[in-house]
């Protein structure tokens, strides 16, 4: 699992392995200049002021100093070691600027790799994850879980080992000054770090549950607004606000544990580390009174233990921040690792336009749960065929098992005698056709809704699909035309307008076998007419399968297969049909009475 989780993490750096580099190079001149600043301050006051020892200038630069004099010359051009201190300080906000830069520039592309790993991953998987799935959880992974990651990544990361560099450094040379100064002067860093770690491990356990809170709340937001029509038309505002409420109050008691963590963190660590400068400070102060430590010295370590304390109480921060992102890279790779779609060993791009056989297909979405049991016909090619089933008899699953947006659990499908598992889905998809009952629609302009299933189509093309689809003049009749933006989902267009564009959209495409999947059931009887007047013109030897309630439409294909119980319980003309007892003789009579009432009430 470690292996895996770095595996993952070195793909995501790919491209910014040197960028990082770069910024740990920067993070170690940064924390030496840091470092020899107080030295530099601790020698000006024993050394060159208060002349308590020996200079202790290294290598060329001691050399230097004593060609020009040495002490006494420092002595009387103190300028010089302020100036050296301000080139100092001048050299480490360069590096800490590079540092800061260098991080940005690889975490956000860090970012950006894994927003796109995860997009395209999530194109590749399988309908059936999507549809068990909640999209505002998904939304969540691919946003805040990327942000949280990224804010580690750019400045957390390399701050853990800015810190560990730091107390390294500082306790060799501290321990050469004066190891019982050293002792005192460390002696609650053992305990806040104990306190950071405490803190981390109760910490990634909350921030697992406040995200998982967060997620459902997206989802309860996303839900609500994708389907404000049906709030608004079933007056269900106080339901929905409830609900979101009920999210947002299990998100907000959560969050707030988080916050109750950080200020008892924060505040303990503050009293800590203020006790821990007031311990050096005072013990230092005794020191240096009794001869056992020189002033410059004393402001060497409370130097030291100022620069220390703030970055050994980020530890507890960044080991949260660290847990945050660990939880919230599980979270994505829980997305990573989900299988694609794949085809089968050998599976190639047969020819979609011939007979289609249904042979014993069954499917079931649960385990003792079968949607379909045993479904055998067959469909010569360029037929039509219309299928008839109570409401969750598995019209539309049997056509999503053609499309192959299910795998066939027993039996199997044969277009031209060849197994449909034994097809590529992209190829097979390629060829078929599917309208659905509710269309979706993008938030694009009307053309562009159209031209999806083809983007290079001419506009001649398009006016020629939406004219088959008896779309056509309904968007011609807009102040925009073609140009008319449809809102979000197609929110400005009524239902039938809707399917009439997806019709469109769909035979823009060039189809082998065209599926209706109850979708002229928003349009009436004279636009149903209509539509399929125009495509038994255009559709040139498509198979086509039609799923309706609505006998006109039933009445005009080859053969109608009525399903029932899973099963195929008749198959037959619409004139054979009429005289079997069963299903589809029923829904004849009931249809056929309603009518004789309308034109009575009419009459």
């Amino acid at each position: 699992m470690v292996s895996r989780k770095l595996k993952l993490i070195y793909s995501f750096l790919r491209g910014n392995v040197w960028r990082y580099l770069g910024s740990v190079f920067a993070v170690v001149l940064t924390v030496a200049v840091n470092f020899v600043t107080p030295l530099i301050l601790a020698e000006t006051i024993d050394g060159v002021i208060g002349q308590k020892r020996p200079l202790a200038i290294p290598g060329i630069l001691g050399q230097w100093d004593e060609r020009l004099g040495g002490r006494e010359f420092l002595a009387h051009n103190l300028w010089i070691m302020g100036l050296a201190m301000l080139l100092l300080s001048l050299i480490g906000g360069t590096f800490q600027f590079f540092r800061g830069r260098w991080m940005a520039q690889a975490s956000e592309s860090i970012a950006k790799n894994m927003r796109d790993r995860l997009y395209n991953h999530l194109q590749t998987l399988s309908y059936d994850y999507h549809v068990k799935v909640e999209t505002g959880d998904l939304i969540q992974r691919c946003t805040s879980d990327v942000e949280t990651i990224r804010r580690f990544l750019s400045s957390q990361m390399v701050e853990m080992f800015r810190s560990v560099l730091m107390i390294v450094v500082a306790l060799n040379i501290m321990l050469r000054m004066n190891w019982k100064m050293t002792l005192v002067s460390m002696i609650l860093v053992p305990p806040l770090f104990a306190f950071a770690w405490l803190f981390f491990k109760l910490v990634r356990k909350w921030f697992t549950e406040s995200d998982a809170a967060e997620g459902k709340m997206s989802a309860v937001l996303q839900e609500n607004l994708t389907g404000v029509r049906v709030v608004r038309a079933f007056g269900r505002e106080k339901y929905e606000v409830d609900k979101f409420k009920q999210a947002n109050d299990d998100l907000w008691k959560k969050s707030r544990r988080l916050c109750d963590l950080l200020a008892v963190y924060w505040g303990g660590s503050d009293l800590m580390s203020m006790m821990q400068t007031g311990i050096t400070l005072v013990y230092g102060v005794f020191l240096a009174a009794s001869g056992g430590l020189l002033v410059g010295e004393m402001t060497v370590f409370v130097s030291y233990i100022s620069m220390l304390l703030w970055p050994i109480r980020q530890l507890g921060r960044i080991l949260s921040d660290m847990g945050k992102s660990l939880v919230s890279f599980d979270r994505i790779d829980e997305v990573l690792t989900q299988k694609s779609e794949e085809d089968g060993e050998g599976a190639y791009d047969a020819p979609i336009d011939r007979d289609i056989e249904f042979r014993h297909v069954g499917f079931e979405y649960e385990e003792k749960n079968p949607v379909l049991k045993d479904i055998s016909f067959t469909v010569k090619a360029g037929q039509t065929v219309a299928i008839l089933g109570a409401t969750g008899s598995g019209k539309s699953t049997l056509m999503h098992l053609l499309q192959r947006l299910y795998e066939v659990k027993r039996g199997d499908i044969l277009i031209g005698g060849v197994s449909i598992s034994k097809i590529r889905k992209k190829h097979l998809r390629s060829r078929v056709g599917l309208v659905l009952q509710e269309p979706f629609l993008y938030s694009r302009t009307v053309r562009n809704n159209v031209r999806i299933a083809q983007p290079d189509a001419i506009d001649e093309l398009v006016f020629e699909a939406t004219r088959t689809a008896s779309a056509h003049d309904f968007i011609e009749a807009f102040e925009q035309g073609y140009d008319t933006p449809v809102g979000e989902r197609g929110v400005t267009l009524s239902g039938g307008q809707k399917q009439r564009v997806a019709i469109a959209r769909t035979l823009l495409k060039d189809n082998d076998i065209l599926i209706f999947d109850d979708s002229l059931s928003a349009v009436d009887t004279e636009t149903d007419a209509a539509i399929r007047k125009a495509l038994k013109e255009k559709r040139k030897g498509m198979t086509t399968f039609i799923i309706s309630h609505r006998l006109t439409t039933l009445a005009e294909a080859d053969f109608v297969v009525v399903i029932e119980d899973g099963r195929v319980a008749q198959q037959g003309t619409h004139d054979e049909l009429i005289h079997q007892e069963g299903l589809y003789k029923r829904i004849y009579q009931i249809q056929n009475t309603l009518e004789d009432e309308l034109t009575a009430d009419a009459q």
